[in-house]
């Protein structure tokens, strides 16, 4: 008796410990000038597993000052990057390539830790990020610019693709790895600096990538990355210093930030939320129908932008809706690191609550 209840009390207290310790969460570096460092803001954001919505980490809310560190990082690397042969670039992105797949295992773990998505889905994330990266090899094709000879009396032209300067990239929380390596790779590789936000949900995978950047030799300051909300996204749209924009979101963000970064004068790239439709004919086949629409459904929790949320059945088809509803309810939900799992959380409570709103209207 004494036995077991001392076995019972070690693990309380062990229970114990463990939430004492969740109450100290690790805070999110910023990333400046090549280094990491911890934020002097006293507004913090609160990091959760979405499969148990414990506390994980705390994300800052950078300050003014942090933020202006940042772009003068950004402003003093693009001096010297932006001078730096093709080649020079292109090994740089060579190197980051190999390091990203030698560590996609540990990205794609961590973007289950913090976003929630299966680990098959993670996996899948780092690699399209990877392909990403790949691309940004071939710059030595991607810099040609154009000769025309004789286009008039004694007139030729000549046209040069050269770099901007200091670019921003905000990315959404749906794909952690792979929309930031849309952004700052193929910035680097046309001779670009960057700053970089991702979503204040799951950073915690780019702070990881930039452990690889620096270890694949990118000189100080070409990437640096900041935390938080608008401030911080404001800050991108408005700094006269930052020449570009790259988004992907919500349509809410996406039309703020392309109203605001244009009214300013920057080039703005804002790939805004979408949802697709499926129309679904009688003659279709069947089978090869129904598992496409239960994939696009309910892949990565609906939380992509390729999800289908609404899906028209045609004439006969409609007799297939029950079948339709049985895959559905054979799909296995659970945390995204468990085997076997289908359907991993969604990002966030507000998430849920907005997919039952949804639902019962």
């Amino acid at each position: 008796m004494a036995s077991a209840m001392l076995k019972l009390l070690k693990t309380e207290s062990q229970f114990v410990l463990r939430r004492s310790y969740s109450s100290a969460a690790p805070t999110t570096k910023l990333f400046i000038d090549g280094q990491f460092v911890e934020s002097k803001t006293n507004n913090w954001i609160e990091l959760t597993n979405p499969a148990t919505n414990e506390v994980i980490g705390r994300v800052p809310e950078a300050t003014k000052d942090e933020l202006n560190a940042a772009l003068e990082s950004a402003k003093k690397a693009y001096k010297s990057w932006s001078q730096s042969t093709i080649m020079t670039r292109q090994q740089l992105m060579f190197r980051f390539a190999r390091l990203l797949r030698e560590n996609q295992s540990k990205l794609a773990a961590k973007i289950t830790e913090e976003q929630g998505k299966t680990l098959a889905d993670a996996e899948g994330d780092v690699l399209r990020g990877i392909q990403s990266v790949e691309n940004s090899c071939s710059i030595t094709t991607l810099q040609l610019g154009d000769c025309i000879q004789n286009i008039a009396k004694d007139m030729d032209t000549h046209s040069y693709k050269v770099p901007l300067g200091v670019v921003g990239g905000v990315a959404a929380f749906n794909f952690p790895v792979m929309i930031p390596l849309w952004m700052f790779p193929p910035a680097l590789a046309t001779g670009n600096t960057c700053i970089i936000k991702p979503s204040e949900q799951d950073p915690g995978a780019t702070v990881m990538m930039m452990e690889l950047l620096n270890e694949a030799g990118a000189p100080p300051g070409v990437v640096n990355v900041i935390h938080g909300t608008h401030d911080s996204v404001n800050f991108i749209c408005d700094h006269p210093d930052i020449k570009a924009v790259s988004f992907v979101g919500g349509d809410a963000a996406g039309k703020h930030i392309y109203t605001r970064a244009s009214a300013n004068g920057k080039r703005v790239q804002s790939n805004m939320g979408a949802k697709n439709h499926g129309v679904i004919m009688p003659d279709a086949n069947k089978e090869h129908t129904l598992n496409q629409l239960a994939g696009a459904a309910f892949g990565a929790a609906g939380q992509r932008c390729m999800a289908l949320s609404t899906a028209v059945f045609v004439g006969e088809a409609k007799e297939w809706i029950p079948d339709l509803v049985a895959r559905a309810k054979a799909l296995k939900v659970n945390a995204g690191h468990v085997p076997a799992t289908d359907v991993g959380p969604v990002i966030s409570p507000k998430a849920k609550e907005r997919i039952h709103k949804l639902i019962e209207s």
